[in-house]
């Protein structure tokens, strides 16, 4: 993703047109790093405007939430409301294409004088700030303090005078540099040519340098030097025009997602993401809006997981080396026969070896009479060296035998556990992780609390419509998988699994008469898309009536087999299906 200036000017730009002379009418500080600012307008309308200096996602968009505050407002709010509540909003800024918005407020102090504030925000990753400064400059407050001690370059404290850090040295403003300068700021970088780009011009991301390459027909990741004089000149042409749309105010925000998982925006279009979905957005507001609550919720669900995910993984690899060791000791079990034929040997012709032979030469029945060499023990006499063959070959028999039920059973386990990952994959709420736990818990991966009191189980099975109407359920994890197979669904219902790889079980309420192909098909796009072949272009999935599903007595959660099936392989492709609940 890719707040960089391009997306900054397009949100001024915003602003400009929505919030600008209007007054603001609220304040509030949600969090900590947070800022509401809710602006009415005579004719615009009511406005919000969230802000975060967060360093992990800073952002700054228009919305219609609103957000509880704390009932005590903290220290940076109170001095905003003190100074600003009830200002207008008289002008709204970019500096030099760099990520930062400043607000000109002008508002009547308390001898009825009129004043000019600014409060700026910085939206520049870990460095994000919001910071209120007079009509001079000077800095009255802030939102996160920087001290000397945190940084050399500037301090950010209340009588601090406010300058922007030059983190932008070398770099020229494109918006106002001519062709030439354009040309002259990338010539001779021994660098790759989106590198050049993003490295010569304050406001561009390495992902606007790739695009303006993919425009210009270049490869973002070769070396600018390996490019003719016209391939350079071409490039700085397609910075120019691009440039002429930003200064011409000609954005199209869109959202870039893989598999509906949001994976970049831009106030641009972006013509290198041919084979992801675009989605194109009405505002810059909307995008950074829809971008950032889905990936707060993706990374929230991914950090509320992390100690599971540990868990789980720790546990797949310990099984799996034991698996390959359970094997090797399989394998070299299979010498066994060899040992019992030295031993039948032995018996059948070394009654009559002298006393020092090291090696028996003797025809193998079992193989045309061919000549076989069988290795002695000096030390012993024919008898007892047949008993050791025996014995050995005893051994690895007993051993063969236990390792064959060994290796079932941590082949289980292991797909145990994959199915238990499969299902990490797919919650999306913490409530999803409560019955996974508990599955952890109940097979020994996780020690049971002392207290022993279980969660209230709020996770439901994903439900989706079918385009002819039929209601299809999908089971976030094993408990669910077993409650819609074996409690939930008919003997006439359908039922979709991937073959032969962790995934949900997939529902199909078939109701009294048969269903349309269709039907078959978006239930196996459901089957193969919450499997761990999600990112396969194809997936095999089996499906039957429930009633041919079976349960094996004293199986794992999930686990199941059946013997007659239909198959189909096909994408797993559920962006034309309706989500209904969760």
């Amino acid at each position: 993703m890719a707040l960089d200036g391009i997306v900054i000017a397009n949100l001024v730009h915003e602003l400009n047109q929505t919030v600008l002379n209007a007054k603001i009418s609220k304040i509030t500080q949600p969090e900590p790093d947070e800022l509401l600012l809710t602006c009415k307008g005579r004719e615009a309308g009511q406005y919000r405007i969230a802000v975060s200096a967060s360093a992990a996602l800073p952002f700054l968009y228009l919305t219609d939430e609103n957000r509880p505050s704390p009932l005590t407002a903290p220290t940076f709010c109170m001095v905003l409301r003190k100074h600003i509540a009830n200002g207008r909003i008289t002008a709204i800024t970019q500096p030099h294409m760099e990520r930062i918005i400043e607000f000109e407020i002008e508002h009547l102090n308390e001898l009825g004088d009129l004043c000019k504030k600014k409060l700026i925000v910085e939206l520049m990753g870990k460095h994000s700030n919001i910071i209120f400064c007079d009509g001079g400059g000077t800095i009255i407050d802030s939102i996160r303090h920087v001290s000397s001690a945190v940084s050399s370059v500037r301090e950010v404290l209340p009588g601090r005078p406010y300058f922007i850090a030059g983190t932008q040295t070398g770099k020229i403003n494109p918006l106002t540099a001519s062709k030439p300068e354009i040309f002259a700021a990338l010539e001779g970088r021994p660098c790759s040519v989106c590198k050049a780009v993003y490295g010569a011009f304050t406001g561009v991301s390495p992902l606007i340098a790739a695009e303006i390459a993919n425009r210009a027909g270049l490869d973002a990741d070769a070396p600018l030097l390996s490019c003719s004089a016209q391939e350079r000149q071409h490039l700085c042409n397609h910075i120019a025009w691009f440039m002429e749309d930003i200064r011409e105010k000609k954005f199209a925000p869109v959202i870039v997602r893989k598999k509906k998982e949001p994976v970049e925006f831009a106030a641009v279009r972006l013509t290198m993401y041919e084979d992801y979905d675009i989605e194109e957005t009405e505002s810059i507001s909307r995008a950074l809006a829809v971008f950032y609550a889905e990936r707060n919720s993706y990374n929230r669900i991914r950090q509320k997981s992390a100690d599971l995910r540990k868990i789980v993984s720790t546990a797949l690899e310990r099984s799996c080396r034991k698996y390959d060791l359970q094997q090797k000791q399989l394998a070299d079990s299979e010498k066994k026969d060899k040992y019992r034929l030295y031993g039948e040997l032995i018996n059948s012709f070394g009654y009559n070896l002298p006393e020092g032979t090291k090696v028996l030469e003797a025809p193998n029945y079992y193989d045309d009479n061919r000549i076989i060499r069988v290795p002695l023990d000096t030390s012993l006499t024919p008898q007892d060296n047949a008993q050791k063959y025996f014995d050995r070959y005893g051994k690895l028999k007993r051993t063969a035998e236990a390792l064959n039920g060994l290796l079932l059973e941590t082949k289980a386990q292991i797909d145990h556990l994959e199915s238990i990952q499969s299902a990490l994959d797919i919650a999306v709420t913490g409530d999803d992780l409560v019955q996974i736990k508990d599955e952890l818990m109940e097979f020994g991966f996780i020690r049971k609390g002392r207290n022993g009191k279980k969660q209230k189980i709020k996770s439901r099975p994903f439900h989706y419509v079918s385009s002819d109407g039929y209601d299809m359920y999908v089971g976030k994890n094993n408990y669910q998988n077993d409650e819609l197979t074996f409690r939930f669904a008919d003997g006439g219902d359908w039922w979709f699994h991937a073959k032969k790889m962790p995934g949900s079980h997939v529902v199909v309420k078939a109701g009294d008469g048969e269903m349309p192909d269709r039907v078959f098909e978006e239930a196996g796009r459901l089957a193969g898309y919450y499997s761990k072949g999600k990112d396969n272009e194809k997936v095999e999935i089996d499906y039957l009536q429930r009633k041919n599903v079976k349960k094996p007595a004293g199986s794992p959660p999930g686990f199941v087999v059946y013997y007659t099936n239909y198959s189909l392989t096909i994408a797993p492709d559920i962006s034309s299906l309706t989500l209904v609940e969760s």
